[in-house]
């Protein structure tokens, strides 16, 4: 991974993650994660976490537990039924935002219950600017937004964007579904990670990326993405951390 001063861009290829891969489960690790760990690759800005998965028919994530993070899970194909110890369900499906805070402790799964189709999502952690807060679930179908091309607040602690809420005031997830040959301004940030979900496109100041690669930027401004030839599906952390 390419890793230069501040104001400029680096890029991780897709290649260059961490992988975990199993008889259920194919995981690629944008950041140090469970066995995979690598000092100078533990987080960028307040983003802990950006793991793409890919979950066999009827398998998935059985009960585990979590404290003090902001998870949110973005579906790229097929569904996956989040149960926790809060008594929250609920089917997340592409388009849909959702997040779970963890809080004071929290115990969930994640199963992919279709007898046939994979499950393919991309799922993030920031931790929560206040420890020990009740845990929550919220959940949004943002897909009609998503439509209208441009980028899509998913998830913010800033009460003036109209998403889901994380308990961390300084972090906001967009997304974006592109048509081909259509370009955005990246938001301005301490901290942007730029994450290729499907499709291709340019960043400038980075060149071509393609699905699974991720830029890292630091104080760099707000370059331009244009969408490839197919289009892209690009993710969007934004962390104003000092």
């Amino acid at each position: 991974m390419g890793k230069r001063a501040e104001g400029i861009i680096g890029v991780q290829k897709s290649g260059e993650r961490f992988r975990t891969k199993i008889d259920w489960l194919d995981g690629r690790h944008s950041f140090s994660f469970g066995p995979h760990y690598d000092p100078a690759n533990t987080h960028h800005g307040l983003l802990l976490v950006s793991n793409e998965d890919r979950i066999r028919p009827a398998s998935g994530f059985m009960t585990h537990p979590h404290r003090d993070m902001e998870i949110v899970t973005w579906m790229l194909s097929g569904e996956i039924e989040h149960k926790d110890s809060e008594g929250h369900v609920g089917v997340i499906y592409p388009g849909l935002a959702q997040r779970m805070s963890a809080g004071a402790g929290i115990w969930h799964s994640e199963i992919n219950n279709s007898k046939s189709a994979e499950a393919h999502l991309v799922q993030m952690w920031v931790a929560a600017d206040t420890e020990n807060i009740a845990p929550g679930y919220e959940q949004l179908d943002i897909n009609r937004e998503l439509a209208k091309g441009g980028l899509v607040p998913v998830a913010s602690g800033r009460p003036d964007l109209a998403a889901i809420r994380i308990r961390q005031k300084d972090a906001t997830l967009w997304a974006g579904r592109l048509a081909p040959g259509a370009a955005v301004k990246v938001p301005e940030a301490s901290h942007v990670h730029l994450f290729v979900a499907n499709g291709s496109g340019t960043l400038a100041g980075a060149g071509e990326l393609r699905q699974g690669d991720a830029a890292r930027l630091v104080r760099a401004g707000s370059p331009a993405w244009t969408a490839g030839p197919e289009g892209a599906e690009i993710l969007i952390w934004q962390t104003d951390d000092g």
